[in-house]
C-alpha cells in the first residue's frame, strides 16, 4: 500500500506518494510518485474542469480492430503505391468505409465527423488532410484493375482470418438512382429499368456475391444502368470464375445461388462450364406441366419448413436434364391473394372513374379512342390484370362506350394453378428437396444487404457526390467495404452468441464513448479521459471485442 512522505529539499516540503516492500529482508522504496508542495496538491485538488470533449468510440473502434485484422490498410497501399509521403491511399478508403458504416457524409463534412471519433488517436491523420480535394486526390489512385486486384486478396485473407463458409454462395443485382445531369459523358450512370421506380433519374447498377454465413461480400462488380441483370450475368461469369480460382483453396465444392432474372440459355451454359454448382429458380408461368401437378402429389417438407410442400422431378432445362422442385407455401398464396386483391380493386376503381369520365355532358371535352386506349393500358399494368380483368371499348358510339367485367376462370385458374408455387432447378441432384430450398431462400442474403446498402443511416451508398466513372467505382468499393466491415462485426458478435441486428449492434457500440475532462493550464493537471456509462450488453461487447487496446481511458 502506498503512503505520503514528505522531503525537505533546500528547506523546502515536497510530497511524495511511496509505496515499500522488503527485498532481501529490508525494507526498500520500490515506487514513488512526486506530489508536489503541498498547495499545488490542494490546486489540484480544487481544480474543476473547464470543458469536456466526448468522442464516438466503441463502433469506430470496432471496425477499426476489424480492418487491422484484415491488413485493409496495407493491403490498399501495397496496390495503390504513393511517394513516401503523408496519409496513405489506404487510409483515406479506411476512413471513408468506417464513415459510410456510422455516419454517411459528403467528403466535405468528413472531417468535422473524423475529429468527433476515437479514430484521431488510432490513425495519423490530421483533420486538415481530409479536404475533399486530397480525397478525390486519393481516389484517383484506384482504377477498375486496381480495385479488382484489392478485392481478391481482402477475399482470400477474409475466409481465412475469419473461417467463411464458401458452401453456398449468392449472386444478386440491384441498382441505385443519382442526381447525375443528362448531358454527363459518362457510361455508368444511365437510365434503365429503375427499382427505386425512379425512371427519369439516371442510375447505376451493382452487382454482388456474398456468403450465406452473415452476407459477408465477396465480389462485387458496377455497370451501367442501362443493362438488364440477365446480360450482365454473361458477361460477369468469367470474373466470378477467377474470384472461384482465388477461393477454391478454402473451399472446392461451392454452389451458387441466383435468381430467375439472370436466366438465359448462354449464361447458364456458362454456368454449367464453370467450376461453380448452382441453384437457381425459374418462371413458374413457362413450366405449366409442372403446375398442373395436383398438391395431394406434393411432399411435405422437414423442419425448418414446417407447412411447406415440395414435388420433386427432373427435366429438360436449357438443353440439360436438371434436378427440379416446385414448392408450394401456404404463407407465399395468402401475400399473392392479398397483393392481388389490391391490384383488383384499384384497377375497377381506375376503370370506373374512366367509365365516368367517357359520359360527362356535353360540351365538355371529349377523349379520342387512342387516348382512351391508352388509359385503359396504363389501368391493366398491375400484374395479372390483363388476364382477368376483360375490357370492352366501342368507339364508334357517342360518347364511347366502356364495360369491364371479372373473368372468374381465369381468376380460379391463376390462383390454384400458379399462386403459392415456385420452381427451382439445380445441378445438385444428390441434394434433399430441404436442401435445395434452403440454399435458394439464402438469396434474401444479398437481399439483406442491398437493403442494408440503401440505409439512409448505415452503412448506406447516399449521399454520393461523384459524377465520373472512375470516381463512381471507387465510391461502390468502399461501400462495398463498408458492407464487409459491418457485417464481419455482426458475425464475430453472432458468433460470441450475442445476437442483434446490425443496427441494434452499430447504436450500442456507438453509446460507448471516450469522455475527456479538460482542465485549465493554471491547474496543472492532466486531462482526465474516462469511458462512459456501459450497461452490460455493451460491457459484453467492450470485452468481446477487446476494445481496451484502443481506448486512451485504459492505457
Amino acid at each position: 500500500m502506498a503512503s505520503i512522505q514528505k522531503k525537505r529539499i533546500k528547506g523546502k516540503l515536497y510530497y511524495y506518494a511511496v509505496q515499500s516492500a522488503r527485498v532481501d529482508g529490508k525494507p526498500r522504496v520500490v515506487w514513488q510518485k512526486y506530489l508536489g508542495k503541498a498547495e499545488d496538491i490542494v490546486r489540484r485538488l480544487e481544480a474543476e474542469p473547464s470543458t469536456a470533449k466526448i468522442t464516438s468510440f466503441g463502433a469506430v473502434a470496432g471496425l477499426y480492430a476489424l480492418a487491422r485484422r484484415l491488413e485493409l490498410v496495407e493491403t490498399i497501399d501495397r496496390h495503390a503505391p504513393k511517394r513516401n509521403q503523408g496519409v496513405g491511399v489506404g487510409e483515406y478508403m479506411l476512413l471513408a468505409a468506417v464513415n459510410r458504416v456510422l455516419a454517411p457524409t459528403s467528403k466535405a463534412q468528413l472531417a468535422a465527423w473524423y475529429e468527433g471519433t476515437a479514430l484521431t488517436h488510432l490513425l495519423r491523420v490530421q483533420p486538415r488532410q481530409l479536404t475533399s480535394q486530397r480525397f478525390w486526390d486519393h481516389m484517383s489512385y484506384l482504377d477498375e484493375d486496381c480495385i479488382a486486384r484489392i478485392e481478391a486478396e481482402l477475399s482470400a485473407r477474409m475466409v481465412r482470418e475469419f473461417d467463411l463458409d464458401l458452401r453456398c454462395l449468392v449472386y444478386d443485382t440491384t441498382n441505385f438512382v443519382t442526381y447525375i445531369d443528362s448531358t454527363n459523358p459518362g457510361t455508368l450512370a444511365q437510365r434503365g429499368h429503375s427499382k427505386a421506380k425512379r425512371g427519369d433519374l439516371k442510375q447505376v447498377n451493382l452487382a454482388l456475391m456474398v456468403t450465406l454465413d452473415a452476407h459477408v461480400p465477396l465480389f462485387h462488380q458496377v455497370y451501367p444502368g442501362s443493362i438488364n441483370d440477365s446480360t450482365q450475368f454473361s458477361t460477369v461469369t468469367a470474373d466470378l470464375v477467377r474470384r472461384y480460382r482465388v477461393l477454391q483453396e478454402h473451399c472446392r465444392d461451392v454452389t451458387l445461388i441466383y435468381d430467375k432474372g439472370n436466366n438465359s440459355p448462354d449464361n447458364q451454359g456458362q454456368i454449367d462450364d464453370s467450376p461453380y454448382h448452382f441453384v437457381g429458380s425459374l418462371v413458374p408461368s413457362h413450366h405449366r406441366d409442372l403446375l398442373a401437378v395436383p398438391l395431394v402429389e406434393y411432399m411435405d417438407l422437414k423442419p425448418p419448413f414446417a407447412g411447406e410442400k415440395a414435388y420433386r422431378t427432373t427435366k429438360l432445362v436449357m438443353g440439360v436434364e436438371r434436378t427440379v422442385v416446385a414448392t408450394y407455401n401456404e404463407n407465399l398464396f395468402a401475400g399473392q391473394i392479398q397483393g392481388l386483391s389490391q391490384h383488383l380493386t384499384r384497377t375497377v376503381r381506375g376503370l370506373r372513374e374512366l367509365q365516368k369520365a367517357l359520359i360527362k355532358p356535353q360540351g365538355e371535352r371529349k377523349r379520342g379512342p387512342a387516348t382512351v386506349e391508352k388509359r385503359i393500358r396504363e389501368i391493366l399494368s398491375a400484374q395479372h390484370m390483363k388476364t382477368i380483368v376483360k375490357v370492352g371499348l366501342d368507339s364508334d358510339a357517342q360518347p364511347p362506350a366502356l364495360s369491364y367485367h371479372i373473368d372468374q376462370e381465369a381468376l380460379h385458374a391463376l390462383t390454384s394453378a400458379l399462386f403459392g408455387k415456385s420452381v427451382l432447378f439445380t445441378d445438385r441432384h444428390d441434394w434433399s428437396n430441404e436442401q435445395i430450398v434452403a440454399a435458394y431462400r439464402g438469396q434474401s442474403q444479398v437481399e439483406a444487404a442491398f437493403r442494408r446498402m440503401k440505409d439512409p443511416h448505415f452503412v448506406s451508398w447516399e449521399p454520393m457526390f461523384h459524377w465520373t466513372d472512375q470516381k463512381i467505382r471507387v465510391h461502390a468499393f468502399y461501400c462495398v467495404l463498408a458492407l464487409t466491415l459491418a457485417s464481419l462485426l455482426q458475425r464475430e458478435v453472432a458468433r460470441q452468441g450475442i445476437s442483434l441486428s446490425v443496427d441494434r449492434l452499430l447504436q450500442k457500440l456507438n453509446d460507448i464513448r471516450e469522455v475527456a475532462a479538460i482542465y485549465p493550464e493554471s491547474a496543472k493537471r492532466k486531462d482526465a479521459i474516462v469511458l462512459s456509462h456501459m450497461d452490460r450488453e455493451q460491457n459484453q461487447l467492450f470485452d468481446l471485442l477487446g476494445l481496451a487496446r484502443y481506448t486512451i481511458a485504459t492505457r
